[in-house]
């Protein structure tokens, strides 16, 4: 026996017995026990003559709102849907608390999770100074160099130091990441835990007799000894609460340890302990009591057996009391939370309940308003009818009128999902729920007062227009709630106004341009030499990668959706009210040049997408044409104004887009670009004939043979001189020979010098490395500049400072040129471009081999710890000869780590999407692009799937060029092992006959077909529609302006994923095939049969995937041959314009889109009345709108009368019977309670039912009368603190009575919901 071990007779504990010995107090009020690092609750040492009643008295414990651990249980949350690290007076505090043993308050106990954000938060901060440190360096260049010489080396010195610790923090980082994925330790053992970091107790106590017997039972007892041991415990009376905490955690953690132990669980000794905790009198006993029960929760039996022991009424009491009472309340809401995480544990949340989260989430001043709403919103996705009997509909609606809802995008998605299908249609009241968040805008008060409010209105207003069940909900009363709120632009709030202007732009997915910024500000648009230089800088791109076939166009269904959008907004009067905007004086500047530069982007967007019916008359801009009136001068020349502004942005929108959001309108592009542009010449053409006496001195004015200092060199001349005159090689071999020019050039890029290698890694000084680059390409062009470089000391010193890092080299340095810190913080990076300049050319790889580079090359490969080397070596080279470079990239294909293998693999993109020799803007020969490809086909049999998936993605975008997709054939790949990841592949085999052939003798062909016939078309529907839902999101995410010219684009609006049966029906061998199979008449026999469901998700579903593989089918011109056999099309028009489910018609409208990509399916839909777009070619781009929006958005928002009546009165069991008692007495309560629920009557019913509690005290001792008040508080609306106030009139003997004494009548009544009706009408006395 320990000597150190307390008296067990004692009723205190041993921490206690210590404090006592050595004369300590043990005053508990106001203080705080930190607790140690893990999850439970402890209970304060509180004076046992603390009574609890059912609202709970002010605790003896850590500070008010304390929640619970950290661990993630069934049915966890934060209270406030946030991460809280820092206690505040007014909000939710984190877990504090000397019952708390979860809590980690010290620095270096906190978790991984938090110093990562920590890092980060640093490398954000890190960053931001070093990119105002370069901007500063920037506008130095243009100060006179003696006077901004101290600032700058400051400004340098400030930039090298945040560059270093960039570096620093990031390997922090990395390190704690790779911390993260290890596995942790095991936990020290239970009891040392819980009492470590205690104030009150030395840390040499903490290692005392608790640990050895926490270690008895915890490693050398079996699970099963230790369970009965703690419920044995438990048993234990009059003993203080942290005794019975410390043993539910203990629990809990068993069952942790060991989650099959609470199958095997004797619930009849269990359920009387849970019983027991949660009658007790202390707060924290209550919470470890429902913490333990949530625990034990398995299936739906075994809530169905809690539920036995009365826990709804112990729920009930719990969620009523006051915020003093928080932890008792989140572990009772946990506890619920915990059934939907079992299967059907929602419909054993009994209506008691239910009502009772619902008073929660109506009190505007109750700290779990935001998890209840949450909770409300869960239960309305899966079980709608049970939220709208219990009333929580109305709640929810107030939340998002109110804009209290941290989450309103999730609160409108979650009332829009019972917008999509009739029967769920039924639970709304009328269907014009989400209009509160328009009529916001609309308020006169609210738009000048209110920002929060506007601001999560405004969220709302983008989720609802970004979908289709939302955009069906606004099209009520034509559109009224779209078009008030447009015109709501005429109100003078600036806050108001820019809001609907940016949600047009969030909505429409329009991205600001990177000038943007400039133009709002007020400067003029000729001013931006960077738009003017946009055109020629991205050119090449949009033609290198342009396809050579039609069909092989991006299919962007965003794009379709965005069409319907414009035009909804078009007819709304979007352009008219924006014009009215324009033409505002009073309005601001920036507002108006905010609606100017919207105006053109609408223009654009009409441009490209709409068909010419709806695009034709907005481009007459009927609103900005001056009128004949000469009263009006002066209001016309303003309106010319205006619209010479919207046709400059229209004309620099067309300048700045590289490639066009769409890929078609780019080849459109592309080829109007030679008729619709006018060539201007540049400077570097206009100077490559510049004859000696100018040449001479422009050489002097860049300051290089005045200057050893190359900061006074003039570097945007030097550029000039090289891109231009020094192509001709007469002014190139002057330049060498007559003067010392290119020797000082070339001179500063000398590592041994330290001018170009110690100059810092900045955005600026990137010039010396473009200029570097160009100067390596100038030289190689004739054969003087090859003999200047081949005799120059450059090379030599470089090959020298390569091998000081080859570790066989034999040279050794202190701290080499290629150091991990140099490269990273300097320019010496920068010589990998200058290399990769010089093996583009024959001659260059001699030099290489010259200085022995290749050799070194090979073992930099080699080396495992530089990353960061091997990087720059290999993405800075070209790989266009044969030569030991490919050598070099095969091996870090296949011989290097994974990431490196993966960063090999994305280098070979560039050779093998490139088009073949005979296209415009090929870069590359053929056999070229044929090694790339026979090297990513060797990725495909990697061992790290990572890898073969890119080598797929590369693999498939270079399919898109018939030549390449035909050479991948004959390379015959397998791609058995991928499964899935080379299914898009293997897809696009099918495209040539060749590639049919290959597939069809593996037999792939024919169990493909089966297996998309089969179950294939559904998941295509689930991942069609993932799709669309990330581009919308990502697009609301995004709003940062930026180029519009980047690549993003098609993540912006992401491609329709392939489809096998529109693959098949390229090739006659594909098309004769599925005509033998009889799948086609199939898909339409399943349309044309269940084209009206509207109630089983199943049959729905089925219904979608037929109509994805007829709308691929049909998108092709040897598939559309099929629609003429069949009036599917109709089907489809049917279901668009008819269907009662809106996500059912959006399917058919984009089916409907596909199909018109077809020559003949475009006229097929031109028949049925619907307008498909096209480019100037007239050909179809793959965008149809209905000829008229009325029909296509006629929803009935509600089914037959009869149906609605019947479906509005549904309820379970008989209907509900008035609640009264024969007891005069108790039918005076049951009144006075009925009055409290009326908020002009609850004052009175109040001071009536504390009278009755006065003079009649034993009437609310009854436990038939508390049965009553009950079933009443669980079939009507009662608002929180009147709940609190009923429930607190009756004794607390009443409640012990019901839960234990009366467990088997319960039995019965627990399982089914009590029916449900319209309020009585409660006789008076």
């Amino acid at each position: 026996m320990n000597p150190l071990k307390y008296n067990p007779a004692s009723s205190a504990t041993p921490k206690q017995d210590t404090l006592f010995r050595h004369g300590r107090s043990i005053s508990t009020e106001g203080s705080m026990v930190v607790a140690a690092p893990r999850e439970g609750l402890q209970a304060p040492f509180r004076d046992g003559r603390e009574a609890r009643s059912t609202s709970n008295a002010n605790p003896a414990f850590g500070p008010r709102g304390s929640s619970l651990a950290q661990g993630p249980p069934p049915g966890s949350f934060s209270s406030d849907l946030k991460t809280m690290t820092i206690p505040r007076t007014l909000t939710p505090r984190t877990e504090q608390g000397p019952f708390f043993a979860d809590y980690r308050p010290q620095d270096h106990e906190r978790n991984s999770e938090q110093r990562q954000i920590e890092l980060r938060d640093q490398i954000s901060k890190e960053t931001k100074i070093k990119i105002g440190s370069e901007n500063l360096l920037e506008a130095l260049t243009s100060k006179n160099a003696k006077q901004a010489k101290d600032q700058r080396t400051r400004v340098e010195a400030e930039l090298g130091s945040s560059n270093r610790k960039i570096i620093e923090l990031t390997s922090q980082l990395e390190e704690e990441i790779g911390r993260s994925k290890r596995p942790r330790t095991p936990p020290r053992n239970r009891l040392s835990a819980i009492y470590h970091g205690s104030p009150m107790k030395s840390p040499q106590g903490n290692e005392g007799s608790l640990q050895d017997e926490n270690s008895a039972v915890e490693e050398s007892e079996s699970p099963t000894f230790a369970l009965s041991e703690i419920l044995q415990a438990l048993e234990n009376e009059g003993m203080r609460p942290d005794y019975y905490v410390e043993r539910a955690n203990r629990l809990v953690d068993l069952f942790k340890k060991y989650p099959s132990l609470k199958y095997d669980l004797a619930w009849p000794i269990f359920g009387l302990r849970v019983q027991t905790m949660l009658l007790s009198e202390s707060r924290e006993v209550v919470a470890a009591g429902y913490r333990v029960t949530r625990h034990a929760i398995t299936d739906s039996r075994s809530l169905q057996t809690i539920r036995r022991l009365n826990t709804d009424e112990l729920v009930m009491l719990s969620l009523v009391k006051e915020s003093k009472a928080n932890i008792e309340r989140e572990q009772a809401l946990k506890f619920v939370r915990a059934f939907l995480d079992v299967k059907g544990g929602i419909h054993e949340i009994s209506n008691i309940v239910l009502r009772t989260i619902v008073a929660i989430a109506e009190h505007h001043e109750d700290r779990l308003r935001n998890i209840s709403t949450l909770t409300l919103l869960e239960l309305l996705v899966r079980c709608p009818s049970k939220v709208v009997d219990a009333g929580g509909m109305a709640s929810l609606t107030q939340a998002l009128l109110d804009g209290s809802y941290p989450g309103s995008e999730s609160l409108a998605s979650a009332i829009l999902f019972l917008f999509d299908k009739p029967n769920d249609r039924l639970h709304l009241k009328s269907c014009h729920e989400l209009d509160a968040a328009f009529t916001i805008f609309t308020d006169p008060i609210v738009v000048h007062s209110s920002e929060e409010k506007l601001k999560a209105s405004a969220s709302v207003i983008i989720a609802l227009l970004q979908s289709w069940a939302g955009l069906y909900s606004v099209s009520n009363d034509g559109f009224a709630a779209l078009k008030g709120l447009l015109l709501s632009l005429a109100y003078p709030s600036l806050l108001a106004r820019d809001l609907i202007l940016d949600i047009v732009n969030a909505v429409l997915q329009i991205k600001a341009p990177s000038w943007s910024s400039a133009f709002l500000a007020g400067r003029r648009l000729t001013t931006y030499g960077r738009v003017a230089n946009l055109n020629k800088e991205t050119s090449p791109s949009s033609t290198a990668l342009m396809p050579e076939d039609e069909e092989e166009q991006r299919i962007s269904l965003n794009e379709h959706y965005l069409a319907l959008l414009l035009v909804v907004l078009i007819q709304s009067g979007l352009a008219h009210v924006l014009s009215k905007l324009i033409q505002e004086e009073a309005a601001e500047s920036a507002l108006r040049r905010k609606a100017t530069l919207l105006h053109g982007e609408m223009l654009n967007l009409a441009n490209r997408l709409l068909p010419q019916r709806y695009s034709a008359s907005l481009q007459v801009l009927s609103q900005l044409v001056a009128p004949d009136d000469s009263r009006l001068a002066n209001t016309s020349l303003y309106q010319i104004s205006m619209t010479y502004q919207i046709d400059s942005v229209s004309r620099t929108l067309y300048r700045s887009q590289a490639a066009s959001k769409h890929p078609f309108d780019a080849a459109v592009q592309s080829k109007q670009k030679s008729t619709s542009l006018v060539f201007h010449p540049t400077k570097q053409q206009v100077d490559y004939d510049m004859d000696e006496l100018k040449f001479r001195a422009a050489v002097v004015e860049t300051q290089v043979l005045g200057h050893a200092n190359f900061l006074k060199w003039d570097w945007n001349l030097i550029e000039e001189l090289i891109e231009g005159p020094l192509k001709n090689p007469k002014r190139l071999n002057e330049a060498i020979t007559g003067t010392k020019f290119l020797k000082r050039l070339l001179g500063f890029y000398r590592p041994f010098k330290y001018r170009f290698s110690g100059a810092l890694n900045t955005k600026l000084n990137q010039r010396y490395v473009r200029a570097g680059v160009s100067l390596m390409k100038i030289l190689l062009l004739s054969n003087e500049g090859i003999a200047f470089l081949w005799d120059s000391k450059f090379l030599r010193q470089l090959g020298e400072c390569m091998s000081q890092i080859d570790r066989t080299s034999g040279f050794f340095a202190d701290e080499p040129l290629f150091s991990n810190w140099r490269t990273s913080s300097t320019l010496t990076g920068g010589y990998f471009s200058l290399l990769g300049a010089l093996s583009s050319d024959p001659r260059g790889l001699q030099m290489f081999e010259r200085w022995h580079m290749i050799n070194i090359s090979y073992h930099i490969i080699d080396l495992r710890d530089r990353d960061d080397l091997v990087e720059l070596l290999l993405g800075n080279m070209d790989f266009t000869l044969d030569s030991h470079l490919r050598v070099m990239l095969s091996k870090a294909l296949t011989a290097s780590h994974k990431y490196i293998r993966i960063f090999s693999t994305n280098l070979l993109r560039k050779y093998a999407i490139q088009p073949p020799r005979s296209e415009t803007g090929s870069q590359f020969p053929s056999s070229v692009c044929e090694w790339a490809i026979r090297l990513l086909v060797t990725q495909l049999y990697d061992p790290e799937v990572e890898v073969s998936e890119v080598a797929v993605q590369i693999l498939e975008e270079s399919c898109q060029w018939r030549s390449h997709l035909e050479y991948v054939v004959r390379c015959r790949p397998q791609l058995d092992h991928l499964n899935n990841i080379g299914a898009p592949l293997l897809l696009r085999f099918l495209s040539t006959s060749l590639g049919y052939q290959y597939l069809d003798r593996l037999d792939y062909i024919t169990q493909e077909m089966d297996d998309w016939f089969l179950g294939r078309n559904n998941s295509y529907v689930t991942l069609v529609e993932a799709i669309l839902s990330r581009g919308f999101s990502a697009s609301q995410n995004d709003s940062s302006p930026s180029n519009s010219h980047e690549p993003s684009l098609l993540q912006k609006h992401p491609a329709l994923p392939p489809h096998f049966y529109r693959e098949l029906t390229r090739t006659n061998e594909g098309c004769d095939l599925l005509r033998d199979s009889g799948h086609f008449d199939k898909f339409v026999a399943t349309i044309r049969d269940t084209w009206t469901e509207h109630e089983d998700q199943e049959a729905m579903t089925k219904l979608k995937g037929c109509l994805w593989a007829v709308g691929n089918i049909g998108s092709m011109e040897l598939g559309a041959s099929f629609l003429d056999d069949s009036d599917v099309v109709h089907w489809i028009v049917e279901i668009a314009e008819q269907s009662e489910v809106a996500t059912l018609r959006g399917t058919a409208f984009f089916v409907l889109g596909l199909i018109s990509r077809s020559l003949h399916g475009m006229e097929i839909i031109t028949e049925h009345g619907w307008l498909t777009a096209t480019d100037d070619y007239g050909r179809s781009i793959g965008y149809c709108l209905p000829s008229s929006l009325g029909v296509f958005f006629s929803i009935s928002n509600h089914p037959r009368p009869a149906d609605n009546v019947g479906a509005r009165s549904r309820v379970k069991g008989k209907p509900s019977q008035p609640i009264a008692d024969r007891d005069p007495i108790h039918a005076r309560i049951l009144d006075s309670v009925a009055n409290t629920g009326n908020t002009v009557l609850t004052k009175k019913a109040a001071g009536e039912l504390n009278a009755l509690k006065t003079h009649h005290p034993e009437a609310f001792s009854s436990v038939e009368l508390y049965r009553k008040v009950r079933d009443m508080l669980g079939r009507y609306r009662f608002h929180l603190p009147v709940r609190r106030f009923v429930l607190d009139l009756f004794n607390r003997s009443v409640i012990r009575e019901v839960v234990l004494d009366e467990e088997e009548s319960e039995n019965e009544s627990v399982h089914t919901e009590r029916p449900m009706g319209s309020r009585p009408r409660l006789p008076l006395s």
